[in-house]
């Protein structure tokens, strides 16, 4: 009788060559992914980042004081980072919507029509009013030690159901955001469960993930010039232990599975007319449209970003750039939560929406005088959340009544992302990684599940 072959050995001779995941770090992931904590309610995540910090005073926070206190100083002013002055109102229009009644901005209208779907936290807090502290923070759970992101605890945990896609897909038209690549990391786990970034301003498969083709091979060449440096790699990784050379290994080999998966996958001219319709024209409806593909596909999360250079930061103007902004994605938000309802997706697929902080009800003041914009304002803002076990409907916190600080069950990032983890089925104080001779975890030794907005 012949031994049984090794997952090694059976994907060596099928012929895959460097198609092999049987590295020690892969396996010990796919071995959790195996035994959730308890039963999911979400099997995936999709991630719309507003990069800069929207305004919650003017989308899904109103204020009515502030046209009481327009043009006089706030009472319950606070320090920010840079000077501000007298109460500003919303120049954007608040109404009622759905069954529920929840008040939300014109700005989000179409979005708004799925808000018995939703749950506005509306007390979330950061740390600091600044980008690159803050934006670490949301991503990655720590503002200032480099630690892995969200997506990259959350590949570490589930695994993949598609092994010729990445787990973790982070989707930024036109570049990346200040901290870059940082805002995906994997920092100490394996570099496997790094989000791989794809520039959605383009349109062909080969520009959207780089070097997905090869110019030069064509895939039986491919596959013998994989096996050998399968060969070589593997020469080496049994003189020295070394997790880059796996997951670089890791990288070789997804890359070169990906080359069918990814072309069908981000090749929206296959969805029908009547969807692309849906979603509307411009690249944030295309990514959007991609996003759900990719989720149907089996990628565990994907994080789509509303530009690389803070496009919602207006110090200035704030009622024009606002209004640009959310036309650009209010529609393909909204459509993503009716097309996922529609084909049975959004009950397990949780759909969270929010920038790295918010900003002041306060105008902010340059050489004195007002441009009619906010500044940072980390002290309360608005997060939402759909789908996946969130019970929609729902209003979570309260920030004062100007909207300056929360004040009714303040909000933290560790607590968001306690909830997350909760809602795909993992406790986030069991969810560790030993690395300098302790046990890390996203939420550090912080974070209290949100039990009031979950079904």
């Amino acid at each position: 009788m012949h031994p049984p072959l090794t997952r090694r050995d059976f994907l060596r001779r099928s012929g895959m060559g460097m198609a092999m995941l049987g590295l020690t770090d892969l396996q010990a992931a796919e071995s959790l992914a195996s035994k959730p904590h308890f039963a999911p309610k979400a099997k995936r995540v999709i991630h719309f980042f507003l990069n800069g910090g929207p305004s919650h005073v003017d989308t899904f926070d109103p204020k009515p004081a502030l046209a009481k206190y327009d043009g006089k100083p706030i009472p319950s002013h606070r320090l920010t980072e840079r000077k501000t002055g007298a109460a500003f109102p919303s120049p954007f229009k608040f109404q009622r919507y759905g069954q529920s009644g929840i008040e939300v901005s014109e700005l989000f209208e179409k979005t708004a029509a799925h808000i018995d779907d939703i749950a506005v936290i509306r007390s979330m807090q950061a740390q600091v009013p600044n980008h690159e502290p803050s934006l670490m923070l949301m991503n990655c759970g720590d503002s200032i030690q480099p630690r892995p992101s969200l997506g990259s605890w959350l590949t570490y945990g589930l695994g993949s159901s598609n092994e010729n896609l990445p787990g973790f897909i982070a989707m930024c038209p036109g570049g990346m955001p200040i901290k870059s690549a940082e805002n995906w990391q994997s920092a100490f786990l394996p570099g496997a469960f790094q989000g791989t970034y794809v520039d959605s301003q383009h349109q062909a498969v080969d520009r959207l993930i780089e070097n997905i083709r090869s110019p030069h091979a064509d895939t039986k060449v491919q596959l013998r010039q994989f096996e050998l440096m399968r060969r070589i790699n593997e020469a080496h990784r049994q003189q020295r232990s070394d997790p880059r050379l796996e997951a670089r290994i890791q990288s070789f080999e997804l890359a070169f599975r990906m080359q069918m998966e990814a072309a069908d996958a981000f090749d929206v001219s296959k969805e029908p007319q009547h969807i692309r319709d849906l979603y509307g024209d411009g690249v944030h409806a295309r990514q959007t449209l991609i996003a759900r593909r990719l989720l149907e596909r089996g990628v565990r999360m994907v994080q789509l970003w509303h530009g690389a250079g803070q496009p919602w930061d207006n110090h200035d103007n704030i009622e024009t750039n606002h209004r640009k902004l959310a036309g650009q994605i209010d529609q393909p938000i909204a459509a993503l939560l009716a097309d996922l309802r529609q084909r049975g997706m959004l009950e397990d697929t949780l759909v969270i929406w929010g920038g790295e902080f918010g900003r002041t009800p306060t105008v902010e003041l340059s050489g004195g005088k007002s441009k009619l914009g906010r500044d940072h304002n980390h002290y309360g803002f608005s997060v939402w959340m759909a789908g996946g076990g969130i019970k929609g409907g729902t209003v979570y916190g309260s920030t004062d009544e100007f909207g300056f600080a929360a004040q009714e069950n303040p909000v933290s990032v560790h607590d968001l992302h306690a909830t997350i983890l909760h809602l795909l089925g993992i406790n986030h104080e069991e969810l560790t990684y030993r690395y300098a001779g302790r046990d890390f975890r996203l939420t550090d030794v912080y974070g209290d599940v949100l039990k009031p907005i979950l079904i």
